[in-house]
């Protein structure tokens, strides 16, 4: 856990990553950079050791360019081009390196990254690991899914998640991941900092375990409790309910405004 105060608001981030009961390796990363408001988890893909390659190539990568150009601070939109062109270069980094490297050929990576600015987070994604929000007791995702489960329901074949299970239809099949070719679609967004706000940036490895009404209270409960036991108590859920997949989140919360804008 750190603390690291920038213009609008106080923020608190926490952070884990753990190898699960199951995988052999840790092929997830998860990079923090409180002096540039940066937050990020990659979940990689591939055979051997591929995956942890991947994951932590977009992680560097990312980190890199966020130390080496400071995003912008007070204009939202340009802050959101910054994080969908930081995650195009790791995308390139990774394709590159899998043309290179025998052994990495066809590796790949989810990313979720959020740049925090002024009074708001800009985030950019691809794949399918996630970023949550609870505001005032609301626990909604602000991400949307690169996945086949996730194309058949916003194409109208099924109403809801569950329905699509029932039919068969696997939640691990990714329609978008770094690395895959040389040009990647990502996805990016805009929301408005509130005091209180607590994000959650995770793996699939926690939101596929955990239901999300479970994720929910365990948030809730965080001022009650410290942030570092927020993220203690996901990562020992997801193993309890089976730690079938590498378990990786950082916690963002939105403390009191520090100065007026």
């Amino acid at each position: 856990m750190d603390r690291y105060p920038i213009c609008a608001f106080e923020l608190e981030y926490a952070w884990r990553t753990d190898r699960g009961r199951v995988r052999q390796r840790n092929e997830d990363a998860v990079a923090v950079l409180p002096k540039c408001g940066l937050v990020l988890v990659a979940d990689g893909v591939g055979g051997a050791s591929a995956g942890e390659v991947a994951s932590r190539l977009a992680a560097d990568t990312i980190s890199e360019r966020y130390q080496r150009q400071s995003s912008p601070r007070t204009d939202p939109e340009k802050a959101r081009l910054f994080a969908e062109a930081a995650v195009e270069e790791a995308n390139i980094s990774i394709w590159r390196h899998g043309k290179e490297e025998s052994d990495c050929a066809g590796m790949g990576t989810t990313v979720v990254v959020g740049s925090v600015g002024w009074g708001w987070l800009a985030f950019a994604y691809v794949g399918d690991s996630r970023l949550y929000r609870l505001r005032g007791g609301r626990f909604e995702q602000l991400s949307r899914d690169h996945s086949f489960i996730q194309e058949v329901i916003d194409q109208g074949f099924f109403t809801s998640r569950e329905d699509a299970r029932r039919y068969g239809i696997g939640e691990n099949i990714l329609t978008r991941a770094l690395g895959s070719a040389p040009g990647v679609g990502v996805s990016s967004d805009l929301v408005e900092l509130a005091s209180g706000d607590l994000f959650l940036f995770c793996t699939d490895g926690l939101s596929g375990m955990v239901p999300e009404d479970w994720l929910r209270q365990i948030l809730l409960a965080v001022p009650d409790n410290s942030l570092d036991s927020a993220a203690e108590a996901l990562i020992h859920l997801a193993n309890e309910r089976g730690g079938n997949d590498n378990v990786t989140l950082a916690l963002l919360r939105v403390g009191e405004p520090l100065c007026e804008g």
